[in-house]
């Protein structure tokens, strides 16, 4: 039977690809659960890129340049991706092209983000040390103190002394995920001090099922009342066999399919109720045989239905759906007038639920 060297026990069997995942996952949960985290220093770096990196008008501010080699850099690229996605302007620079021009990407308003581990990886050192002549407000994100990249930099967050996951305890694996994992609570952090709101989100996130899930409900909307709309609000004293031949002409007339539900309006013209399809199937298997479309919208229609208002966005009705079990809701405004109604088939031409 073959035998391998593991963590640096010599003849050790070799685990089992399911026991080996398990062992690796705790070694990399455990690193981030051991990170020393200095709850001062976080503080100032997130006042730091705060405070120097927006895209405010009044008075431009910088970037936040992350920067880092091997493993450490193409972390850097992800949480600089993290922070221009959560409303901090960023870009990765690579150590070494800063010596070769891209020094030019840096302005005097930036902060700069530093990784490396070990804290003295040669031109991760030398781009701080030149930073430092600049007068550039730098962070380090390294591993175990007393570093060159620590003595450099302006302040310095630390993910700790980490076992790395890999069998050997060679290849970057539990120190870049805790690493990461700092790295992501600087940029949320960051985010929550300047109130990045969801409709934030989604001015950066325009596209995408991020995007579709944060649009506006009323952006959303194909079926609209009023003057213009394809969806007739019905007086709920209206019988049955007139609002579907009002709604079947609305639609006809509009070049839509009609609604899979019928609004019901009070005197004042506020939603009192809807009546689905559904509804109207159910009608039909309780009262065969009967002049259903004699009766009023009021005597059969659902009251206070789930609704949706102006300030609800798409992932709202996705989840109201699901919770609901429902296929249509009513879109109101504040005095608790319709404006439209979602329906499901509307969320699945957005690609934001399954058909």
């Amino acid at each position: 039977m073959r035998s391998d060297t593991i963590a640096g026990m010599p003849n050790t069997p070799a685990p089992d690809p399911a026991t080996l995942a398990r062992q690796i996952l705790d070694a990399e949960a455990a690193a981030i659960a051991a990170i020393p985290l200095d709850d001062a220093v976080f503080a100032r770096a997130v006042e730091l890129i705060a405070g120097r990196c927006h895209t405010g008008t009044s008075s431009p501010g910088g970037s936040l340049v992350v920067s880092g080699l091997g493993k450490s850099g193409l972390i850097g690229q992800k949480l600089s991706a993290t922070f221009a996605s959560t409303g901090t302007p960023s870009h990765f620079l690579h150590p070494a092209e800063a010596m070769h021009g891209d020094l030019g990407r840096v302005r005097a308003s930036d902060v700069v983000l530093l990784l490396s581990y070990s804290g003295n990886t040669d031109e991760v050192v030398a781009l701080a040390a030149i930073l430092k002549q600049d007068r550039v407000p730098t962070i380090a994100l390294v591993g175990p103190s007393g570093s060159d990249l620590q003595r450099l930099c302006d302040l310095t967050l630390r993910v700790g002394d980490v076992e790395e996951a890999c069998p050997n305890r060679l290849a970057p694996t539990a120190s870049t995920t805790a690493t990461l994992a700092l790295g992501d609570a600087l940029a949320l952090a960051v985010s929550e001090r300047r109130a990045f709101s969801p409709e934030d989100f989604h001015r950066v996130h325009p596209g995408g099922g991020l995007g579709r899930q944060l649009m506006p409900i009323t952006e959303a909307l194909r079926f609209t009342c009023g003057a213009e709309g394809n969806l007739p609000a019905f007086h709920q004293t209206t019988t049955l066999g007139e609002a579907f031949r009002v709604a079947a002409e609305t639609a006809t007339r509009a070049g839509v399919r009609r609604a899979g539900a019928l609004i019901a309006v009070d005197d004042e013209g506020r939603l009192s109720g809807i009546f689905t399809d559904g509804d109207l199937r159910r009608l039909l298997s309780e009262k065969p045989g009967s002049d259903l479309l004699a009766i009023p919208l009021h005597e059969v229609m659902t009251r206070a239905p789930s609704t949706l208002n102006q300030q609800n966005n798409v992932r709202d009705a996705v989840r109201i759906m699901r919770e609901k079990r429902i296929d249509e809701i009513p879109v109101i405004d504040e005095a608790r007038k319709p404006l439209g109604m979602i329906d499901v088939q509307d969320l699945v031409a957005l690609k934001v639920i399954e058909n």
